[in-house]
């Protein structure tokens, strides 16, 4: 008999215990692609296959736990090295000025009458006005805020979320613009796109000569 057919026989003999396609791979120092071959017209009973189908379940379920295992531990240390870049800057107002910049430089309007910034991240939306509001001398009168909602938005109920989030006053919001939408489609804690609107030609220039400084600064 030749070491093929040897191997072969024992691939059998161990498909009729339940080996899987892997299992008999490894255990034989074959190809899955050659062990699979040999097998593909290898009748097996309802019980080894209930067992197979019972491996396959475990397999995924441990590719599962491993994948999720390996995300913890990566965000995890995304999340030291995050503390480590951050612990020893003092966001003075020049910091605060330069990170506003560069947020206004990535989401702001390009309009030239005033400070426009928009998003639907509520995160972006409060840390820009943080830092807005820490790096200049504002006049908070002159904030305009504009929603665009979809129809199943409740144009009050959003005007008001907005409003606690930007600490703008309701007064101070336009009439929503409202997108079509089919109604088929709803995003779940979807909360709108808002747009802040501070009308000051002298800090909207000042932001942008910050912009351009750096540019220059950083090199091409």
């Amino acid at each position: 008999m030749t070491l093929s057919s040897e191997k072969k026989r024992k691939a059998f003999n161990l498909r009729k215990k339940g080996y899987s396609l892997k299992e008999i791979s490894d255990n034989l120092g074959i190809a899955k692609s050659t062990s699979s071959l040999w097998l593909r017209n290898f009748p097996i009973s309802l019980k080894i296959k209930k067992k197979l189908l019972e491996k396959q379940k475990n397999g995924r379920e441990k590719g599962i736990l491993f994948s999720v295992k390996k995300k913890e531990i990566s965000e995890n240390f995304a999340k030291k090295e995050s503390i480590k870049t951050l612990q020893n800057i003092n966001l003075n107002k020049n910091y605060c000025r330069l990170i506003c910049a560069l947020l206004y430089w990535c989401e702001g309007g390009k309009y030239d009458n005033g400070v426009f910034f928009t998003n639907s991240d509520p995160k972006m939306i409060r840390l820009f006005l943080k830092l807005f509001r820490k790096s200049f001398v504002l006049d908070e009168n002159k904030f305009r805020v504009c929603l665009h909602l979809h129809k199943y938005h409740f144009s009050k109920k959003q005007i008001e979320y907005w409003s606690n989030l930007t600490n703008i006053s309701k007064k101070q919001f336009t009439k929503p613009y409202q997108k079509n939408n089919t109604g088929k489609r709803v995003r779940k804690n979807y909360q709108g796109c808002v747009s802040v609107r501070y009308h000051d030609v002298n800090i909207l220039r000042q932001i942008q000569a910050i912009i351009n400084t750096f540019i220059i600064k950083m090199g091409p």
